[in-house]
C-alpha cells in the first residue's frame, strides 16, 4: 500500500523535480568546504571550490577589516565563525578573534595574558592556526614559562584550559592543534621535555601523552592519513625524530625515519601515496623526504622511495595535486615533479620572498609573498603564472577558502573575497 501511495502522489514530473532538488543538495554540500584547521579539513592545502579570481582590486573585497596588534596564523572557519588570532606588545597579550564571516563583524574576542618572550624577526607571538569542529575552537599560546592550549564553546565561554609547562626554543611557537574524533592534539617539540599529547576536546583531561626526543623546535602542524592497508595514521615531523607515525588512538609510535639533520618548519603533506616533509635551515630546504607509511620500526632504510636535496621549501608546505608535487621555495623558486616517474617537469621563479604556503584550488596554486602580493600559478606540468594581487601590508599567512569565500591575512588586516557566480 506505501508503494502505491508514493507512486501515485510522485508523478513522473515531481520525481524529476525532486531528482533535481536532490542533486542540487547534493552539489550544494559538495561546493560548501569547512576550513577548520591549518591548510584545510585534512592539512593538504587543497580545496575543489571555485570561482575565485585571478585578478581583482580592492573595491571587489566582501569587507576588510583591521585586526589589532600582529599576526601570522590564518583563520579557521566552520559555518557562521571565523577564528584567527593576534598579538599585541611583545607577545604579553594575545587574543582570539571570532568574525562573522559574511560581513566581517567581531563576534567576541577573548584575550590572554603571557609574558613578553622573544620570536623570529620573521615571526609572531600569533602563529598557531585555530582548530574547530563547529561545536568548539581550540587555541594555542606559548611564552617562556606557559604552553597552553585553550577550548573555548563558539559563543566564546572558556571550557577548559591546559598548560603544557615551559617552551625553550630559539624563534618561538609556531605549530598549531589539529582535532582527530574526540581529540585535539598538540605537538610539542622543543629545547626542553617534547611529547606529542592528545586531550579530551570535551574535557581537557589527557587521553595519551607520547615523550619524544629532544633537539631543535619543531614548527610543524601533523596530519591524520588513511591508507587503507594500515588505518589511521598520525603524521609528525620534527628534526630530533624525522618523520614519525603515531597511532592517534593511543600514541604508539608505528615508524619513523629516524632524525632530520636540520630544523623541521613546514609540514608534512600526503598524496599518491607518499607522505612527504622537508627541513633546512637558513631561509632554504636543504632534503626532503618521500615515505611509504606502510613500515614499522625505523623505515629509513626500506620505506623512503624518494629524495631531494635541491630546490626545496623550508617553510612553505608543500602540495601534492593530480600526480604533481609541488614544491614552493622560501625564495620563490617553485618546482614541479611528476610522482609516477620522479622526474622534475619544470622549475620557475615566481618573484619574492615567501612565509606562507600555497593552497591549491580548483587546480590553482595560491601564495601570499612576504610583501603581501598574491602569487598565483597553474598546478599543472605546464607552468603559467597569473601575476599578482597586492594587498596594503605584508603577510606570512597561508590562504584560506571556505564556503564560497576567500580569506586573506596580512600583518595588520583581514581580507574577504567571494567566489564569483
Amino acid at each position: 500500500m506505501p508503494r502505491l501511495l508514493f507512486a501515485r502522489v510522485f508523478t513522473p514530473a515531481l520525481r524529476t523535480i525532486l531528482g533535481i532538488c536532490l542533486c542540487l543538495s547534493a552539489l550544494t554540500a559538495l561546493q560548501a568546504e569547512n576550513w577548520p584547521r591549518f591548510r584545510g579539513i585534512d592539512g593538504s592545502g587543497i580545496s575543489t571550490e571555485k570561482g575565485f579570481p585571478q585578478k581583482w582590486t580592492a573595491k571587489d573585497y566582501a569587507w576588510q577589516k583591521e585586526l589589532p596588534g600582529l599576526g601570522h596564523s590564518s583563520p579557521s572557519v566552520w559555518g557562521d565563525n571565523l577564528f584567527v588570532t593576534s598579538a599585541l606588545g611583545e607577545g604579553e597579550t594575545r587574543y582570539l578573534f571570532c568574525i562573522d564571516p559574511k560581513t566581517g563583524q567581531e563576534k567576541w574576542r577573548r584575550e590572554t595574558k603571557l609574558k613578553k618572550s622573544h620570536k623570529h624577526r620573521k615571526g609572531s607571538w600569533a602563529s598557531s592556526t585555530p582548530a574547530t569542529d563547529g561545536e568548539h575552537v581550540y587555541v594555542e599560546f606559548a611564552d617562556e614559562e606557559s604552553y597552553l592550549l585553550i577550548a573555548y564553546d563558539l559563543k566564546g565561554n572558556q571550557i577548559w584550559e591546559r598548560d603544557l609547562g615551559s617552551f625553550t626554543s630559539q624563534h618561538g611557537h609556531g605549530s598549531s592543534p589539529m582535532i582527530y574524533k574526540d581529540l585535539v592534539i598538540a605537538t610539542n617539540d622543543q629545547q626542553g621535555p617534547s611529547s606529542v599529547t592528545a586531550f579530551n576536546k570535551l574535557t581537557g583531561k589527557t587521553v595519551w601523552q607520547a615523550d619524544r626526543a629532544v633537539r631543535r623546535t619543531s614548527y610543524a602542524t601533523p596530519i591524520i592519513i588513511n591508507h587503507p592497508n594500515t588505518g589511521p595514521q598520525l603524521i609528525c615531523v620534527s628534526g630530533a625524530t624525522g618523520i614519525s607515525s603515531l597511532d592517534p588512538e593511543t600514541g604508539k609510535v608505528n615508524w619513523t625515519t629516524g632524525e632530520f639533520p636540520m630544523r623541521t618548519v613546514s609540514s608534512p603533506v600526503y598524496g599518491e601515496g607518499l607522505i612527504f616533509a622537508t627541513c633546512g635551515g637558513g631561509g632554504r630546504g636543504k632534503l626532503l623526504y618521500g615515505v611509504d607509511p606502510t613500515g614499522s620500526g625505523n623505515i629509513k632504510e626500506t620505506h623512503i622511495k624518494y629524495q631531494r636535496s635541491t630546490k626545496l621549501p623550508y617553510v612553505p608546505t608543500p602540495v601534492v595535486y593530480e600526480g604533481h608535487l609541488y614544491l614552493w621555495g622560501d625564495s620563490g623558486v617553485v618546482s614541479c615533479v611528476d610522482l609516477a616517474t620522479q622526474k622534475n617537469v619544470w622549475t620557475e621563479r615566481v618573484d619574492g620572498g615567501y612565509s606562507s604556503s600555497p593552497v591549491c584550488i580548483n587546480g590553482i596554486l595560491y601564495c601570499i609573498d612576504e610583501n603581501g602580493q598574491v602569487a598565483m600559478i597553474d598546478a599543472s606540468p605546464k607552468f603559467k603564472s597569473y601575476g599578482k594581487v597586492k594587498l596594503s601590508d605584508p603577510s606570512h599567512a597561508t590562504v584560506v577558502v571556505a564556503n564560497g569565500q576567500m580569506f586573506l591575512r596580512t600583518f595588520k588586516n583581514l581580507y574577504c573575497l567571494n567566489a564569483q557566480k
